[in-house]
């Protein structure tokens, strides 16, 4: 098992071109956001737009856009259908069409649950795009992990225990053992949060975070973490190197917030603030 450290990291980041533009730092679609779970979406595109990607593009609920539009300083929301509040089968074309013209895709941050909703994400698994699921494009499995083998690209999943437990990881085994054998049973790359978060491969690649603190164990943290790993998958990084960056980068933001404003009063947004000097630090 590898753990992630500095020196780990520094020798996985992507040289950045000084001749480049924004369309060729790559380009990430996010799909998230629901009645009651607007705050989501807009950190998880604020932390994509954090990791060096040129372009975020971020799908919401028609009745959620205007939220979102507002918070949003770099990324560009647009509104999709939706029913009761969370997105509508009838917003499937309209995504495709969207993720087509972006090089990674993550759905889930804030997505909410009901039935519709699950049958549209668990449609939009055959996107042909790296796709992170998180949160609620997570739950959309639970009962469906056979719909995994669909998916013609890489894809991330980045559960916290209960959602783990709730799409059949072995909560009885070891976490590093249950964590190599789910990834390697359903072909997906797995960030299994927590304490010392592990990163798992289908090759059977194993890896273990070193950064991070108690501070992070709130409410919005998970979706800085889901939209900063997009960022990364969208400047082309192998999804294995691109996990590992990403949780490390995340951790170490959180870090330099806690440093800061101590564990007890940062927040998610702080750790938003501190990306871009945990990034300095591999650079």
């Amino acid at each position: 098992m590898r753990l992630i450290d500095r020196e780990y990291v520094k020798s996985l980041m992507p040289r950045r071109d000084p001749a480049g533009h924004k369309g060729t730092f790559g380009k990430v679609y996010l799909l998230g956001g629901s009645v009651g779970y607007t705050g989501a979406p807009v950190l998880c595109a604020a932390a994509a737009e954090r990791s060096g990607c040129g372009l975020v593009f971020l799908g919401v609920p028609e009745s959620v856009w205007p939220a979102a539009a507002v918070k949003c300083e770099g990324a560009m929301p647009h509104p999709l259908p939706e029913r009761d509040g969370r997105l509508s089968p009838d917003a499937e074309e309209e995504i495709r069409r969207r993720a087509a013209g972006c090089d990674a895709v993550a759905m889930g941050c804030g997505v909410g649950r009901g039935e519709e909703s699950n049958l549209l994400l668990r449609r939009l698994l055959t996107v042909e795009k790296p796709l992170v699921l998180d949160a609620d494009g997570i739950n959309a499995l639970a009962g469906h992990i056979d719909t995994l083998s669909r998916r013609p690209c890489a894809t991330v999943l980045t559960p916290h225990d209960g959602e783990l437990a709730r799409i059949g990881g072995d909560m009885t085994a070891p976490r590093e053992s249950s964590a190599v054998a789910f990834a390697a049973a359903h072909g997906v790359y797995l960030v299994r949060k927590g304490h010392r978060t592990l990163v798992a491969a289908p090759d059977g690649r194993l890896a273990v975070n070193t950064t991070g603190n108690d501070g992070m164990a709130k409410g919005g943290s998970g979706d800085i973490l889901t939209g900063l790993l997009t960022g990364l998958l969208a400047q082309g990084m192998e999804p294995f190197a691109a996990c590992c960056a990403a949780v490390w980068l995340h951790g170490r933001a959180g870090d330099l917030a806690a440093e800061e404003k101590g564990r007890r009063g940062m927040t998610p947004p702080d750790i938003i603030e501190m990306l871009p000097y945990a990034l300095k630090e591999v650079e």
